[in-house]
């Protein structure tokens, strides 16, 4: 049995679709496999026990996805970073293989940092040169209905992607109140939510290429409530998001990733938007 907060996925191609074949996990982490989708797409979705981390909580996942395979990690809700009391961080950590000609697609709800949280959130993503990854990394001001605007202490993010053992893509953002204050003109502003994404792999090269040449074509107004970029990665496309609302980024997501949904059979955020 995993240690606390750790959890292990296996998906393999099993009889002409993608079956998890080994999931284990410990609290506070939670995994729930729905029924299959249509076509060869298999879902895990992820929690935590009380609805979000506290402070010291730590979840560190080991994904496997075999060759041939597609899967998608998704979350129940929102993540919720709450307090740190103790002066002990949360944290999350992925780490994940993804083999010949499979498709992973990280499609997460947003993470929300309450005020007072530390935050550690580190990805690592290792791909075989003929692989595919979608990479869905959002983040929230906090509970803005409750006037609550980049309240947290600190929160750092991370991912790293890897094809063919040679390093593509080091993302890192930390935004740190011990900087000068968060909501400021200067920092985050007016926006409540931002959203980094990545598409990597010959099976997405279209749309990368794609979403590339739309936001070639798009102009920037400054008070706009959703402003975006795209730039080339290798083998793929990187595309920053910020919006003065979650619901904003949502509807982009669902417009111009629409393509998810023939390879995971569903819309991740049919729901949630």
């Amino acid at each position: 049995m995993p240690g606390a907060g750790q959890g292990i996925l296996e998906f393999q191609y099993v009889r002409g679709n993608t079956a998890l074949t080994r999931v284990m996990a410990s609290n506070p982490l939670t995994l729930l496999n729905p029924r299959q989708r249509a076509g060869n797409c298999a879902w895990v979705v992820t929690g935590a026990l009380g609805g979000g981390l506290l402070g010291g909580d730590s979840v560190q996942m080991d994904v496997t996805v075999g060759a041939d395979c597609r899967a998608v990690l998704g979350t129940q809700a929102s993540t919720k970073v709450y307090r740190c009391e103790n002066g002990s961080a949360s944290s999350q950590q992925l780490s994940a293989r993804v083999q010949e000609h499979a498709i992973l697609i990280l499609a997460p709800d947003p993470v929300s940092c309450f005020a007072g949280s530390v935050y550690n959130q580190r990805q690592r993503f290792d791909l075989a040169p003929t692989a595919a990854l979608i990479v869905v990394d959002w983040i929230t001001s906090g509970r803005r209905a409750r006037g609550e605007r980049w309240e947290m202490t600190r929160c750092q993010l991370r991912t790293d992607i890897s094809v063919g053992g040679r390093k593509i893509v080091r993302d890192a953002l930390r935004l740190d109140a011990a900087d000068g204050e968060l909501a400021s003109p200067a920092r985050m502003g007016r926006f409540d939510c931002w959203a980094t994404i990545v598409l990597i792999g010959p099976a997405l090269a279209t749309a990368a290429d794609e979403l590339l040449h739309f936001t070639a074509e798009q102009r920037v107004a400054a008070d706009a409530p959703l402003i975006f970029s795209a730039g080339p990665i290798r083998g793929g496309a990187m595309v920053r998001i910020a919006g003065d609302s979650t619901e904003h980024v949502t509807h982009w997501l669902r417009e111009h990733l629409s393509f998810i949904i023939d390879l995971a059979g569903e819309d991740p955020w049919s729901r949630k938007g």
